[in-house]
């Protein structure tokens, strides 16, 4: 049996795009992933005592509302688990950064959750506006190169 792979594959553009996404909504995710962990007893029982689980589906004329807000925390938790597996190959893939400037612009562009003027300005006093962007790029282009690397897209359009 021949078995033939690149050993560096390269991201496609729509992978690149994906990451420049998944980077995009990083700190989101973290924040959310954090209040999940604090909070999801009561969210639990707020989806049990409100209103919220009453009608999963709006085609129900009868609900359960117990089974439906078992599934709607089953739905929590299992997007719990999307944002953990999506931000823990990103913060892997970034500490494998070749270029420091690059990572250290994705870092605090991305994982910091700065925005790009803000980026700009901390980073002015080292480089121009036109080497951070291109150092963004370079470092969200090495970010999807991994995560093609580590097999995240073949697992990424899971759905629930």
């Amino acid at each position: 049996m021949v078995w033939q792979s690149e050993l560096f594959p390269k991201a496609t553009k729509v992978e690149i795009q994906r990451t420049k996404f998944l980077l995009s909504k990083y700190r989101s995710m973290e924040l959310l992933m954090a209040d999940f962990e604090k909070h999801e007893e009561d969210m639990r029982q707020v989806a049990v005592d409100g209103e919220i689980a009453r009608r999963i589906d709006q085609e129900d004329l009868h609900a359960d509302k117990t089974a439906n807000a078992a599934v709607l925390a089953e739905k929590q938790r299992w997007v719990y688990q999307q944002y953990r597996f999506y931000t823990r190959h990103l913060q892997r893939a970034a500490v494998l950064i070749h270029d420091e400037e690059a990572r250290k612009a994705i870092e605090f562009r991305y994982l910091k959750g700065y925005s790009f003027t803000e980026t700009v300005l901390f980073f002015r006093s080292s480089m121009s506006d036109s080497t951070i962007q291109r150092r963004l790029t370079e470092g969200t282009e090495s970010i999807a190169n991994t995560l093609k690397l580590l097999g995240f897209f073949e697992r990424d359009d899971v759905r629930f």
